[in-house]
């Protein structure tokens, strides 16, 4: 039975400055299955509004600038093109490796993307981006 489920981006102190509903084929999924799914996502809604060079989205795509935006991330492409998901979901799931960012799944740190997640709308699902700190 297809699930949908309502993530969040959230800043370190807990501030949501996004919402994403995603729809999946099972309540089972692992955390891979859960980044794929919203890095897809992402590229589909960007290349859905074809005067767009604003992507908001989980990491940076290639010849892309980051964009200030309060605490939410925004990249801004040299020229219109369209965002091929796989080399995102690729990023990603490096990201998640090296803690680039972590999701809780209600309020527990998910460890690895091979941990199988029972999900259902009440689920809560958070990423926090992890910004690195310039200096010395």
């Amino acid at each position: 039975m297809p699930v949908t489920l309502t993530i969040r981006d959230e800043t370190t102190a807990g501030g949501v400055y996004s919402e994403t509903p995603l729809e999946f084929s099972s309540e089972r999924i692992t955390v891979r299955e859960l980044i794929r799914e919203r890095v897809y996502q992402e590229a589909q809604d960007f290349n859905r509004q074809e005067d767009q060079r604003i992507f908001r989205g989980l990491v940076q795509p290639t010849d892309a600038e980051r964009v200030l935006n309060g605490q939410r991330p925004e990249y801004r492409l040299k020229s219109r093109r369209t965002i091929d998901w796989k080399p995102q979901f690729e990023k990603a799931v490096e990201a998640f490796s090296h803690n680039g960012f972590f999701i809780l799944i209600d309020h527990h740190q998910a460890e690895s993307l091979d941990q199988v997640l029972v999900v259902n709308p009440r689920t809560q699902v958070s990423f926090v981006k992890l910004t690195m700190l310039v200096g010395g």
